[in-house]
C-alpha cells in the first residue's frame, strides 16, 4: 500500500506508518534540522527510512513540484500544532502556521483511500470547538472549498448544510476523531493527542479506533499488589515507595480478583530507560546520551517521576522546557533527560540518530509522534482498508 507523509518532522509517524506496511511515495518536511535527521539516518542505512523520497520544502508546493501520485492508499501527517498548543498563543485559524487547509488541499487532489491526521490536545479545547468542527467538516467534504475572501465561519455554515442535507456527492470521507493518551497504548509517556482518521466513503470501511492496551490500574497492581514491577527492576523492598494515597479501594479490588488485569501495565520512565547507563557517569555507547547540567524545579515544573510514564515531552519555543523534560531521581533531585532517553520515551529505535544541538534535537523530539503509537493507528487503518477491499472484491465476484 502507498502512503504520502506530510509534516514529517523527525519521522516518528512516518516510521510507524512504514512499520504498518505502507510504502511512502513522498515524505514532506520543510525544517532543515528535521530533514538533516532523516538524511543522516538514510546515510547510516537505517532500514526504516531507507528509500524514503524526501521532499525538503513547503507542503503547499509539493504536488506542483513532484506531481500527483496515483492510487494513493493513505495520507498521514501532523500539521504544525503551535496554533492550538496549550503553551502557544491559541490563534488557530488566525495563525499563519495553521496548515490544516494545506492538508485538505492535498487530500482533495490525491483522493487517498484513507488519512491519518494527528495534533495536540489543545485542539479540543472549548475555545476551538467551532474550528475543530470546521476541520472535521473540511476533511469530510474536501471538494467544498472555501471561496476567495469568504470568512471561515461562512464556509463552516455551508459545510454544515452539506452534512445535514442527507445527500452525499463527490469526494467525501467518513471521519472519526479521537483524543488518546499515548500511555494507554504502551508509550512510556502521558502524551495526550488528537487523531482524526478518515476513510473515503466509497471504500465502505468498517473501522473504529484501536482499543486501549495498557492502564494505570494494571501498573499500580504490579507495583503495590504483587510487587512484580519492583522485582523486575531489582529494587529492594526497603527502597520501594509507599502506595500513593487514594488507591486502597483499587488495591482491595485487585486482591479479590482471581484473574490478571486484562490490560498491560503502563510503561514507566524506569521501564523505558532499561539498559542505558547513568549519563552523569559517562555517555556509554550512545553519543547522544550526555548529561546536561542546569535542571531545576519551580512551581508547575517538577519533572517526571521515575516510576510513572513521563510527562508529555514538549518542544518549547525559547529553549527546552524545564519540568516536562526532566526526570526526578530516586533521591528527589532532578536532571534533564538526555536525547537518547527522550528518544526512548518517544519509542524511537536506539539506532536512530538526531541531527542538531541538544535544544534543537529536543524540539524535534517534543514535536514527534511516538513511533509505537503511529504504528498501532496505521496498522489498524491498513487492516480496515484490506477488510473493506476484500468485501468489495467478494461482492464484485458474486455480481
Amino acid at each position: 500500500m502507498k502512503s504520502l507523509e506530510l509534516f514529517a518532522g523527525a519521522g516518528g509517524l512516518a516510521m510507524g506508518v512504514s512499520l504498518a506496511g505502507f510504502e511512502h511515495v513522498g515524505v514532506v518536511e520543510w525544517d532543515k534540522w528535521c530533514c538533516d535527521t532523516i538524511r543522516e539516518n538514510q546515510k547510516r542505512g537505517h532500514p526504516l527510512v531507507q528509500g524514503w523520497p524526501l521532499y525538503p520544502g513547503d507542503v503547499r508546493r509539493y504536488l506542483d513540484d513532484s506531481g500527483v501520485p496515483e492510487d494513493l492508499d493513505l495520507v498521514a501527517g501532523g500539521p504544525p500544532c503551535q496554533p492550538f498548543s496549550m503553551g502557544g498563543k491559541h490563534r488557530a485559524h488566525d495563525d499563519s502556521r495553521d496548515m490544516f487547509p494545506a492538508a485538505v488541499d492535498i487530500i482533495r487532489a490525491t483522493r487517498p483511500k484513507a488519512f491519518i491526521i494527528e495534533n495536540v490536545r489543545g485542539l479540543t479545547r472549548p475555545t476551538f470547538a467551532n474550528y475543530f468542527s470546521y476541520i472535521q467538516l473540511q476533511l469530510s467534504y474536501p471538494e467544498i472549498q472555501r471561496k476567495k475572501d469568504e470568512p471561515w465561519l461562512d464556509h463552516l455554515a455551508r459545510l454544515e448544510k452539506e452534512r445535514t442535507s442527507g445527500v452525499l456527492k463527490g469526494l467525501t470521507y467518513d471521519v472519526v476523531p479521537r483524543l488518546v493518551n499515548a500511555a494507554d497504548y504502551g508509550v512510556p509517556q502521558k502524551r495526550e493527542r488528537v487523531f482524526i482518521v478518515g476513510f473515503r466513503h466509497d471504500i465502505e470501511a468498517r473501522w473504529s479506533f484501536p482499543d486501549e492496551t495498557h492502564s494505570r490500574e494494571a501498573l499500580l497492581e504490579d507495583q503495590f499488589v504483587n510487587g512484580s514491577y519492583w522485582e523486575r527492576h531489582e529494587v529492594s523492598k526497603r527502597k520501594r515507595p509507599e502506595a500513593p494515597a487514594g488507591i486502597s479501594d483499587m488495591i482491595a479490588r485487585a486482591r479479590r480478583r482471581n484473574e490478571p488485569n486484562e490490560r498491560l501495565p503502563w510503561r514507566t520512565v524506569r521501564d523505558a530507560l532499561v539498559g542505558l547507563p547513568d549519563p552523569e557517569k559517562g555517555p556509554g555507547i550512545h553519543h547522544d546520551h550526555r548529561f546536561i547540567p542546569g535542571a531545576r524545579t519551580y512551581p508547575g515544573h517538577t519533572g517526571s517521576p521515575l516510576d510513572l510514564p513521563a510527562k508529555s515531552l514538549k518542544a518549547g519555543v525559547h529553549g527546552v522546557p524545564g519540568g516536562e523534560n526532566m526526570m526526578v531521581k530516586p533521591d528527589g533531585s532532578v536532571r534533564y533527560f538526555t536525547v537518547r532517553e527522550s528518544a526512548r520515551l518517544q519509542t524511537f529505535p536506539d539506532a536512530y540518530i538526531f541531527h542538531g544541538a541538544w535544544g534543537e534535537t529536543m524540539r524535534q523530539l517534543g514535536n514527534a509522534v511516538p513511533v509505537v503509537l503511529g504504528q498501532l493507528v496505521a496498522s489498524s487503518v491498513a487492516a480496515g482498508l484490506v477488510s473493506a477491499m476484500t468485501r468489495q472484491n467478494l461482492a464484485a465476484g458474486r455480481a
